[in-house]
């Protein structure tokens, strides 16, 4: 055997494999970017390797896969005491108060800290909220691409068109702090759009992807036959792009039919991953064996509070689910291990059964299924020779993942980001007993804080950064939505 540029040694190896083998002291070689070689305790380890990293009292899993997040939300996690206010102070600072600093700011933040907590790969919105996308200019996608590729990790930066109506308006602003208002039109955004992808669509390589998205409609919303007509006409445009640049496609927040109605406008295919879920249909569940598209389970997400994404349900029928953080923002994080123990409890809780979603298959819907929904099962999601190498160590030696026994339970149940102790990306080392040479974390974190700053008070929105007094309120007095 090649001597390995990478041996990782004396570890507990949660394969995640067709056979979900579960290897004690065992060894992965890595050569370039790919897993070369996995072994146990009475195989030979190669030698030679360039590189030699003990894990005594580890596990390797694969990289886990964030499938739904949403750029910007980083910087504007703690704004406000009421969802509504959220909303709104994220639709303002995206289409009026953020320039490409704040998306490149908001990006390396991102990235850090989904480093520290063994996301390898995610998926992120270039906005939302409110369907604000920054698809006006390439010069915001780039800044995000760019902070990607710093990084190292794998994201695909979703973007395409808002909402109509349109023309719509966003403000730019000068290196000056100079600011004028633009209208931008659909055809604009898909124009920017299939910049973008031409410019950072390289996720197994750079490490940046770029997906499609398009806002979800509801019936009531194509009720009338030129609404529909026009909602027809941008999803047959945003079609027509996924296909000539053979991109993956997502939408945000499915409920109640819609997923049946977007197979009627003609949007979904194995290529599509939709987002949230909650309440569905029917009608749903069989657009959604029709068409082969995935759904992305948000369990932290407040529209999981507002109504229920069936993952038992759709996992029985065939569908394929995977797991998203729903971003940083308004009161969760990147911390996957957290949203895979909220998703047991999420359905136990719901059908009032401890036997629902065990950790192995919530484990899954972090690696292979959510490789799987981005058409990269071959490539991610699992410990296999010949697949990309996307390992990360996590530290079990620490009281609350003892006794040392049943590695997978500890893993979903007990383990959180900050025992993630190493990070290999694309059989690249980029984080090692927890230290990031590579990224800055202060002038991260600092720059973060300015841009943020800056962000709320380009919109006059300072005064949401201040806790309120109703956050000490009776626990059965709802806080204020505005």
């Amino acid at each position: 055997m090649t001597p390995p540029d990478i041996l990782v040694r004396n570890v507990t190896a949660v394969t995640v494999d067709a056979e979900r083998r579960v290897i004690e002291r065992a060894w992965i070689a890595v050569t370039g970017d790919r897993i070369s070689a996995i072994g146990s305790e009475g195989d030979a380890e190669p030698a030679d390797a360039r590189e030699i990293i003990d894990c005594n009292g580890m596990v390797a899993m694969p990289g886990l896969i964030d499938s739904h997040s949403h750029a910007g939300h980083g910087l504007v996690r703690n704004a406000g005491a009421g969802l509504d206010t959220w909303f709104d102070a994220c639709e303002e600072i995206y289409a009026r108060g953020s320039t490409p600093a704040f998306w490149r700011a908001e990006a390396r933040m991102t990235q850090l800290e989904r480093l520290r907590g063994g996301i390898t790969t995610g998926m992120t919105l270039l906005g939302g909220g409110a369907d604000i996308y920054r698809t006006d200019d390439p010069a915001f996608g780039d800044a995000h691409s760019g902070a990607t590729a710093e990084a190292g990790l794998r994201t695909f930066m979703t973007v395409g068109p808002g909402r109509p109506p349109f023309p719509r308006s966003y403000r730019h602003f000068s290196e000056t702090g100079q600011s004028n208002d633009v209208t931008v039109t659909f055809e604009r955004q898909l124009e920017v759009s299939e910049i973008l992808i031409d410019r950072w669509n390289d996720v197994l390589g750079r490490g940046t992807g770029v997906c499609l998205v398009m806002p979800v409609y509801y019936a009531a919303q194509v009720a009338d036959p030129d609404a529909r007509r026009q909602v027809v006409e941008m999803g047959e445009a945003v079609m027509d792009l996924r296909r000539r640049k053979d991109v993956l496609f997502t939408q945000d927040g499915h409920r109640d039919g819609s997923i049946a109605l977007a197979r009627d406008l003609g949007v979904l295919g194995e290529f599509a991953l939709l987002g949230h879920s909650v309440d569905l249909t029917e009608d749903d569940f069989a657009a959604l064996k029709e068409t082969g598209a995935s759904i992305i389970h948000n369990p932290s997400a407040i529209m999981s509070v507002y109504g229920r994404c069936p993952v038992p349900e759709l996992i029985e029928a065939g569908i394929n689910v995977c797991l998203g953080s729903d971003a940083a923002a308004p009161d969760r994080g990147y911390d996957m291990f957290r949203h895979m123990a909220q998703c047991m409890h999420y359905h136990r809780r719901h059908f009032r059964d401890p036997a629902y979603l065990p950790p192995g298959k919530t484990l899954e819907m972090a690696t292979i299924d959510a490789a799987r929904a981005m058409g990269l099962e071959r490539e991610l999601g699992s410990l296999e020779v010949g697949k990309k190498a996307d390992i990360v160590l996590v530290d079990m030696r620490k009281p609350h993942l003892y006794p040392p026994v049943m590695p997978v339970t500890r893993i979903a149940h007990f383990a959180n980001a900050a025992d993630v102790d190493t990070v290999i990306v694309n059989g690249k080392v980029l984080m090692r007993g927890r230290k990031t040479d590579h990224l800055d974390a202060d002038n991260i974190l600092a720059d973060a804080a300015e841009q943020a700053a800056l962000a709320f008070e380009r919109v006059g929105l300072t005064h949401l950064l201040e806790e309120p007094q109703d956050f000490w309120r009776n626990a059965r007095q709802p806080l204020p939505a505005s």
